[in-house]
């Protein structure tokens, strides 16, 4: 079953619960769910949902990616694809596929995004999409195990950092909070 607004809607609800100073930032998704707007489909240029996994091993280090595209280290992620039932789920197939890492290998910190955020992406001519925002509900998530095959179309390299390079503010303080 395919991620529906109502899931997006819940999930940026409970996040809200736990992070209620942020619904200023989160406006524009909420606003997008208010017009109707189908926040699954990459073709929603005003906003569209991605996932992302914050993928902590055993020493706190995090997983970053160096995307091919952008050609810029990130983190996991991308965008939702109908066999997604959740944003967790997308999260986890997004770790797997450009990774190798298994869903079965990882435990989620828990249902809930530690962080949404909202960015502009810029316009890929070769994909035929404008400037467009990425809605990434970004969940932290644990394992031991190792990277795997990393998937070349969009990752050329993979490495675990230190918690403390996350660039988002934000993020990082609140993933160093829960790894402590």
């Amino acid at each position: 079953m395919a991620i529906t607004a109502d899931h997006i809607r819940t999930v940026i609800g409970d996040y809200l619960d736990a992070y209620p100073e942020e619904k200023r930032s989160l406006a524009l998704a909420l606003e997008l769910l208010d017009d109707g707007a189908d926040l699954t489909t990459r073709r929603e240029f005003r906003g569209h949902a991605t996932a992302g996994a914050i993928l902590a091993d055993p020493d706190g280090r995090i997983l970053h990616i160096r995307h091919l595209a952008l050609d810029r280290w990130l983190l996991p992620g991308g965008h939702l694809e109908a066999s997604d039932a959740t944003l967790l789920d997308a999260a986890l197939r997004e770790l797997a596929e450009e990774t190798g890492i298994p869903a079965a290998a990882v435990i989620p910190a828990g249902n809930r995004p530690i962080h949404i955020d909202i960015h502009p992406i810029p316009a890929n001519a070769a994909k035929g999409e404008p400037e467009h925002r990425h809605i990434d509900f970004r969940f932290l998530l644990r394992t031991a195990n190792a990277v795997g095959r990393l998937q070349t179309e969009e990752v050329t390299a993979a490495a675990w950092r230190e918690a403390d390079s996350i660039s988002d503010p934000v993020l990082r303080l609140r993933v160093t909070q829960t790894l402590r």
